[in-house]
Parts: C-alpha cells; sequence; structure tokens
C-alpha cells in the first residue's frame, strides 16, 4: 500500500506545476462544469464546512467559494499541490494539510461536506479513506466523489479509450515533461472501473441516501452519499 501511496506522491508532485493548464486542456473545458454541477448537486451554501480532499490545486475549493461556502479545508499528500493551492487562493492560507485520506487528523463530526474530485482511484485503501470520511462529518453531511468512468457506450467508449490511451499521454507528457505520470492516469481510470464499487464501498461505510449521477455521455460519475 505505501508502494502506491508513494507512487501517486511522486507523480502528482512532478506534474503540479503544469497540472491545471492540462486539466483544462486534455478536457476540452468541461472539468470546470463537472465541478460546478456537482457541488450544485450537493447542495452547498454558506452554512456548509467543506473538507476538499485530494484537494489538488483547489479548484473544487475555489468553485465551493463561489456557492458561498466560506469554511474551506484542504487535504493532499502532493506538497506542490498545496503549494500551488495557497499561491492561487489567499484564503485558503494556513487551511490546507499535507495528508493523506486514510488517516486524516480532523475531529469526528466536524465538517458538512467532504468533496473529492478525481482523486479516489489515488487512494491506497479506498474503503478505510471512506470510513475516515465517515467519521469527519457531521450527521447529515455529505461525501461528494467526482471521478472518471469508461462509458457503456460501444463506440463512444472505443473512441474515449483511443483517445484516453493515444493522445492523451503524448500530450501531457510533453508538456508535463512527465510521460509515465500521464500513462498511469488513463491506465488507472480503466483498472478502477473494472474493479471498483464506489456505491457499494460507501455503503460499507455507513452512508445511505446513496445517489449517482452520469456526466458527458457518462465519462465521469458523480456519487453523493448522506451520512
Amino acid at each position: 500500500m505505501s508502494d502506491k501511496k508513494n507512487k501517486v506522491k511522486k507523480i502528482f508532485d512532478s506534474i503540479a506545476f503544469k497540472y491545471d493548464f492540462l486539466n483544462h486542456l486534455l478536457s476540452f473545458g468541461v472539468d470546470h462544469y463537472w465541478r460546478y454541477k456537482a457541488l450544485k448537486l450537493t447542495g452547498l451554501n454558506s452554512n456548509s464546512i467543506l473538507l476538499d480532499v485530494a484537494c489538488g490545486t483547489g479548484d473544487v475549493s475555489i468553485a465551493a467559494k463561489k456557492f458561498g461556502v466560506e469554511k474551506i479545508f484542504g487535504a493532499d499528500f502532493s506538497f506542490n499541490m498545496l503549494t500551488l493551492f495557497n499561491k492561487k487562493s489567499e484564503w485558503i492560507k494556513g487551511k490546507c494539510v499535507q495528508m493523506v485520506a486514510e488517516k486524516m487528523p480532523v475531529k469526528n463530526e466536524s465538517v458538512t461536506n467532504i468533496t473529492v474530485a478525481f482523486g479516489v482511484r489515488n487512494f491506497y485503501d479506498i474503503q478505510q479513506g471512506f470510513n475516515s470520511f465517515y467519521s469527519a462529518l457531521k450527521k447529515n453531511g455529505k461525501a461528494t466523489i467526482i471521478e472518471f468512468r469508461m462509458p457503456s457506450n460501444f463506440f463512444f467508449k472505443s473512441l474515449y479509450k483511443f483517445y484516453f490511451k493515444k493522445i492523451l499521454p503524448v500530450v501531457g507528457g510533453i508538456i508535463s515533461g512527465d510521460r509515465e505520470a500521464y500513462k498511469y492516469l488513463p491506465n488507472s481510470v480503466e483498472e478502477f472501473d473494472e474493479k471498483i464499487n464506489l456505491p457499494e464501498l460507501l455503503k460499507n461505510s455507513g452512508f445511505d441516501k446513496i445517489q449517482k449521477f452520469n456526466l458527458t455521455f457518462g465519462i465521469v460519475q458523480v456519487i453523493i452519499a448522506a451520512k
């Protein structure tokens, strides 16, 4: 497990300074919509206390602030990602913590919402991570997960796999300078989609009222689970 943890940290530390640019470029800008839609479905507001896990450079937290959320905390295992988050958002200063989802130094029942965007597949123990989420959330609190998935339509799935396997690694590798990182990312999506049932794992951790939404021809899933 520690091998995966350290591998993922190394990858994201390596690509951090090109991460935002590549996210927007490789998703054709649709990543903005995915975050907005997920947060709108969650129902964030000015009373929310948000813990943004695997926060990266903070795009989810920045979007959440536009929904009126003032109490926002970021958590990520990549120091370089957190450094960029601090540079992008003055209001987050001192509210970012370097940590893994599986062992969060967060008080029980201290937040109303947890978000994790495109980060769950990088957890070294997803079940343990969700257990940690459940403990940190207040009663009626929500965990919102945004994650890639393989589309079900055969034709679109073929196009998607070609883009993910052939184009994304080349473009991402050239711009970031780390081709291996952009081979890992698409490979992790396919493996994750084949093996992991997120609603089932959330249910195992005690969550109920689990909702699942598919976006953009089914390439992205949003799962919202209530405590």
